[in-house]
């Protein structure tokens, strides 16, 4: 493709010219060991590293042009200056392949919690409604059937572009992390339909603020395509900030909440997590598989997707209901003296509240919960989320987390001091994550519920006293 078709929509400034409009580019790369002849190089700062660093081996490897943010001079290549090397990232992969998020039905959700299973949820509803559906979250991608694991909940702009590229699906559904949008790996997108599930205290060491979050999170629905839809919870509070704010921009919007005035109106009928939802004078009884208050937000968010996009509310509902669940969102494993052991992603307060008030609303007996803090991360939270647990278990057991670059010896002190601080009979700390999870499954009884979250689907980062891998796997480990 020629360099100047690649440039279009981009503000830059032309340091080192060489013919620019015979330059024809053959590929992309934002990383110098991938480049090969007649690539454009991309040069980003990083958090580790600075792509600037790696412009002389992107040469050696065949860059035809670089484009950084830097005002280099001496380069044997044309050089492209902009401000914003993640933007010029972005829109240049879009140019590249074509813009592919035009062509295909693009949902994007975003929120604290609730993203990964309202996706899988989406998707599930889509299939049985017989519309071939990609996923880009979390956990894993999936495109043309083919599931490969994740590395960011929200992929760089470059890789992107290429797996809508390749995509044969008509439906893409895509998770928007703040980190994304902040990172301007959606510059460029377009989106038939976007979700705001809610807001609450996250990544604050990340975001200055939670408005300052709250404000990243809403760029996603700048993106919207000129017909698109914004699918809101105005239970939320700041889903009904976003929603005023739409509206005044007479952006489309369907919002979701208890109140009658919503589009979709939830009546919670049974504490098993049954509900109605009320929709243009139509009331759809539902009884999804996934049990708790936030399951019935992610559902009706889901339900909202469908109708949408024309499904049937029958065939929605039973797909609701038929829904086999999220790897490690509220995983449930019975046990044989009568306990059940959950795996849970939850790593936020409201994420707390909404685990542990399900299972006792399940009939839990007694609630035992095992989680810890990853380090590094924001600490702010990390009180509230204790306080949230101590009120709501009748035990729980600090563990590590992810240490992420802090000693072993410092985590351990931080659990200690917290735990001490709180001054709460409920609890111990028990350093050792697997060790955790055997002592309450080896002391619980008929109707206990063990909740472990904080790790959900992913691998621990460090070794353990058990020969386990992830928390399913301890508990799989400790069941048999």
């Amino acid at each position: 493709m020629k360099l100047l078709n690649l440039l279009g929509n981009i503000e830059y400034k032309l340091i080192k010219e060489n013919n620019l409009n015979k330059i024809e580019i053959h590929g992309i790369a934002e990383s110098s060991s991938e480049v090969k002849p007649g690539f454009i190089f991309v040069a980003i700062e990083g958090y580790t590293a600075d792509g600037h660093d790696y412009i002389e081996d992107a040469i050696k490897n065949g860059a035809s042009v670089i484009v950084g943010e830097q005002k280099l001079t001496d380069l044997s290549v044309p050089y492209i200056c902009v401000d914003n090397s993640r933007k010029a990232l972005a829109i240049i992969a879009g140019n590249f392949y074509g813009n592919p998020s035009q062509n295909k039905i693009m949902i994007a959700i975003t929120g604290t919690n609730g993203k990964t299973t309202t996706s899988y949820l989406v998707k599930h509803i889509l299939e049985s409604n017989a519309m071939s559906c990609g996923l880009v979250g979390t956990i894993e991608t999936i495109i043309n059937g083919e599931s490969n694991p994740s590395i960011n909940t929200t992929p760089g702009s470059l890789s992107l572009n290429k797996l809508l590229d390749i995509s044969e699906d008509q439906v893409i559904v895509l998770e928007a992390s703040s980190h994304g949008l902040l990172q301007n790996r959606l510059e460029g997108m377009h989106f038939d339909i976007c979700l705001f599930l809610n807001l609450s205290h996250e990544h604050l060491d990340y975001h200055d603020s939670i408005e300052e979050y709250f404000e990243t999170k809403a760029t996603l629905f700048q993106m919207l395509k000129d017909n698109g839809q914004a699918i809101i919870n105005t239970d939320d509070s700041w889903g009904k900030k976003l929603n005023e704010r739409l509206k005044h921009r007479e952006i489309k919007t369907s919002t979701i909440g208890k109140s009658s005035s919503n589009d979709y109106c939830i009546e919670i009928t049974k504490q098993d997590g049954s509900f109605k939802l009320k929709n243009q004078g139509r009331t759809e009884e539902i009884n999804p598989s996934m049990k708790g208050i936030h399951n019935i937000y992610n559902s009706s968010m889901a339900y909202a997707v469908a109708r949408q996009l024309g499904a049937n509310e029958k065939l929605i509902s039973q797909s609701l209901k038929d829904f086999p669940g999220v790897d490690g969102r509220f995983q449930v494993f019975p046990q044989l003296n009568g306990a059940n052991v959950v795996v849970d992603y939850a790593h936020t307060t409201d994420a707390f509240y909404h685990c542990l008030h399900t299972a006792k609303t399940a009939g839990a007996k007694r609630i035992v919960h095992i989680f810890g803090f990853r380090g590094n991360r924001d600490k702010a939270k990390r009180r509230d989320m204790l306080e949230i647990t101590a009120e709501l278990s009748d035990q729980y057991l600090l563990t590590l987390d992810d240490l992420n670059a802090v000693p072993l010896e410092v985590m351990i002190e931080t659990l200690e001091n917290i735990h001490n601080t709180i001054g709460n009979h409920k609890g111990l700390v028990i350093p050792d994550r697997t060790l955790a999870i055997q002592q309450a499954m080896e002391t619980s009884q008929n109707g206990d519920w063990i909740i472990i979250t904080g790790k959900g689907h992913e691998a621990y980062q460090q070794a353990f006293s058990l020969p386990t891998k992830s928390d399913k796997e301890t508990v799989t480990y400790l069941t048999e």
